[in-house]
């Protein structure tokens, strides 16, 4: 249970402002929010099982300390990624806008998400916790619940949405918990 809770948690802060809830956001100015929800769900399930594999081939075969290092700098990382922001790029959404809007949507959220620090961090989490099904539902669940809350506070309203709050606030949680992984490193040598 616990591995779900952090998947479900760490996930959704990592999803916020970036550039796939950019994506939800902008899919649901023009298709319903059940479609837009049905197609980041699927496209994040199958995002998700392939970080979720490669986390639990890297938790076995590397020590625990360097995995622990990785991902205490790991998360580091990813509280700066977020300071630093993403962007929306309008190709992405263009170039397949011809499959309708459900796989539309499912692939412009599946390619956006390829590379992405919530992949990156689904890995991390999955190679630190070694169990992939809580980490795969949490953090599956994680993206759907942000990119949930975008797209109706996003259609509520509108521009008016607190996005550098959202930003600082999720690196804060992401930097903090490299420090505190980092420091259980410490402590245990």
């Amino acid at each position: 249970m616990l591995a779900f809770l952090q998947s479900l948690v760490l996930i959704a802060l990592a999803e916020m402002g970036d550039k796939t809830q950019l994506v939800a956001l902008a899919f649901a100015t023009r298709f319903s929010a059940r479609v837009v929800l049905a197609g980041v769900f699927v496209a994040t399930l199958v995002v998700h099982l392939f970080s979720v594999a490669v986390g639990e081939a890297l938790g076995l075969m590397l020590p625990t300390f360097w995995l622990t290092l990785a991902a205490g700098a790991a998360f580091i990382g990813f509280g700066l990624w977020t300071l630093r922001g993403d962007t929306l790029h309008d190709e992405q959404a263009s170039a397949v806008r011809r499959f309708g809007p459900f796989l539309t949507v499912v692939v412009a959220f599946f390619l956006a998400e390829l590379g992405d620090k919530t992949m990156l961090a689904t890995v991390t989490l999955a190679s630190q916790l070694r169990d992939a099904f809580p980490v795969w539902i949490g953090s599956t669940l994680g993206m759907v619940v942000a990119d949930g809350l975008a797209v109706v506070v996003g259609l509520v309203i509108g521009k008016r949405l607190p996005t550098r709050a959202i930003k600082y606030g999720s690196a804060a949680v992401f930097i903090v918990s490299g420090l505190a992984t980092l420091g259980a490193l410490m402590v245990g040598a």
